[in-house]
């Protein structure tokens, strides 16, 4: 590629007053010689976050606020595209951090391999003890599975792209963000992108700083959410159904029945059929044997310690779980209103 396209980064913003400031910088001092502009879309925030916002913008003219009343972030990722001019867009997170060769490289792939919409991977990273453990679990397979955007895999075609660098061009040919899709609603385009003959690329060079949730509470409820619209996606749609998924709802209730077994059968003693008695010793093996796993895996993971390493396994189960909780519910019955409301602090 000779040429150096103007772009656009768009963010949606909420809560994030600890993380805006250096997020806002590592797109502002992207190796790119191109125009640039940023466009924060502000939802209605309890802690200092637009004010942080209004700085930076009376510091920057390349910085635009919009209001974003929802909170919600396909609304907020419309009205940031809507309110930006440039033909290539960028979509960027206030808990990530962008090298600075991101910009380039990623337009350089767009170009190369002729894509639509070109993603990279997730680099997790934590400050603290704790968020570094979850940072940990993000990296792992055992933690997340199979998307290339947490553990890698060769570069080529795929299903989404994490974040996402698009061509302007392609919402005006299939459409925006649905708004109604609360979460996994990059998933959703993705798949009119390809639907309509274009690439979504996995370029595994293309490395992007994320700081995850950095407390448990949040983690479960942003995992609970996460596996609702997940459930969501496979309800609406042939090509979201995935046998991986029916992984974790298998492990919830081979655990949960493990857990009652373990209740009951103490307290109807020899009362219970000599079947009955055998499988619940049989089923008390599994909560036993999927800790054992957490704790091995968490202790194979990143961890810098021994009490990282643990809380890597804490980790393990704060997602998995309530991630199956909320597949079950958004399988049976959809997502409805559900929102993560581990953002909320």
């Amino acid at each position: 590629m000779t040429e150096t396209p103007a772009v656009a980064y768009i963010m949606p913003v909420l809560n994030e007053a600890e993380y805006l400031q250096e997020a806002v910088a590592s797109i502002l001092a992207q190796d790119y010689e191109g125009d640039k502009e940023l466009v924060l879309a502000l939802g209605p925030s309890i802690d200092e976050t637009n004010l942080v916002a209004q700085r930076l913008a009376a510091q920057d003219s390349r910085i635009t606020l919009v209001e974003n009343p929802e909170g919600r972030t396909p609304n907020a990722l419309n009205l940031a595209i809507r309110n930006s001019s440039h033909p290539i867009v960028l979509r960027v997170d206030a808990h990530s951090e962008l090298p600075a060769d991101y910009t380039r490289r990623g337009i350089e792939t767009l170009y190369r391999v002729d894509a639509h919409d070109v993603g990279g991977l997730m680099d997790a990273r934590g400050r603290s003890t704790v968020q570094r453990s979850i940072a940990a679990a993000y990296h792992s397979k055992f933690g997340f599975g199979g998307p290339a955007y947490h553990s890698g895999a060769p570069e080529g075609e795929a299903e989404s792209a994490y974040l996402g660098i698009f061509r302007r061009e392609v919402f005006d040919e299939v459409g925006y963000f649905d708004e109604n899709m609360w979460r996994a609603q990059d998933w959703e385009l993705c798949l009119r992108i390809r639907k309509a003959g274009h690439k979504v690329w996995f370029d595994p060079e293309l490395k992007v700083g994320y700081y995850p949730r950095d407390n448990f509470p949040s983690l479960i409820k942003q995992s609970y959410a996460s596996g609702t619209w997940r459930g969501e996606i496979a309800r609406r749609f042939p090509e979201g159904k995935s046998s991986r998924h029916d992984l974790p709802p298998l492990l919830l209730l081979g655990v949960g029945v493990g857990v009652i077994s373990s209740v009951v059968q103490p307290l109807a003693g020899q009362s219970l059929p000599k079947p009955v008695n055998v499988l619940m010793h049989l089923s008390k093996v599994v909560p036993v044997l999927y800790v054992a796993i957490c704790v091995i895996e968490g202790i194979r993971a990143k961890g810098q310690g021994m009490k990282e390493k643990l809380l890597t396994s804490v980790a393990f189960v704060s997602i998995h779980l309530p991630w199956a909780v909320g597949y079950i519910k958004g399988r049976a019955i959809g997502a409805r209103s559900t929102l993560d409301k581990g953002r909320v602090k």
